[in-house]
């Protein structure tokens, strides 16, 4: 016999970043955990680095030539928009995760302040159901497309795209 505790109900949410936007993208992380939250859902999972998309235009751009304005312009721009959990980026997605009483997986393309600030992990985070960030599980090492075209360039020695 089956009981309601030997269930759990589970969203997976196929959604698109809105790409290299780290603050639209959030908000619609943010609505689709609401509208999980508001069917009873106890997990949510999103995709591999969602948040804010992943960088494959490098395969597609010749991103290996370091010294292409075009290169560093679009590098930088993806520093800006990628996640900085210790700045807060996280903080509402976790009020909702506690609000809903909902478990969230979340994958980010993460600038860790703890790893120096200057490279970019493909990680995911796991937020439990009273919001709190349980887990960062960040690759061992970054790899090819999440380094280039520069692991020590930080965001004032590309510019910026408008």
């Amino acid at each position: 016999m089956s009981s309601k505790n030997d269930t759990l109900s589970v969203a997976l949410a196929q959604i698109s970043p809105v790409w290299l936007n780290k603050n639209k993208t959030l908000r619609k992380v943010e609505a689709t955990i609401e509208q999980a939250g508001k069917k009873n859902c106890e997990l949510i999972a999103f995709g591999e680095a969602l948040l804010p998309g992943y960088p494959h235009w490098i395969a597609y751009t010749n991103g290996a030539e370091w010294n292409s304005p075009v290169q560093k312009k679009l590098h930088a721009h993806y520093i800006r928009n990628s996640v900085e959990i210790e700045n807060g980026d996280l903080d509402n997605i976790c009020h909702l995760a506690k609000k809903f009483n909902i478990a969230v997986y979340l994958g980010i393309i993460e600038r860790a302040k703890n790893r120096g600030n200057h490279s970019l992990y493909c990680s995911l985070v796991y937020i439990n159901e009273e919001g709190n960030i349980q887990s960062v599980h960040r690759k061992l090492q970054p790899t090819y497309d999440e380094r280039l075209p520069g692991h020590r360039a930080t965001e004032t020695d590309f510019g910026f795209i408008n």
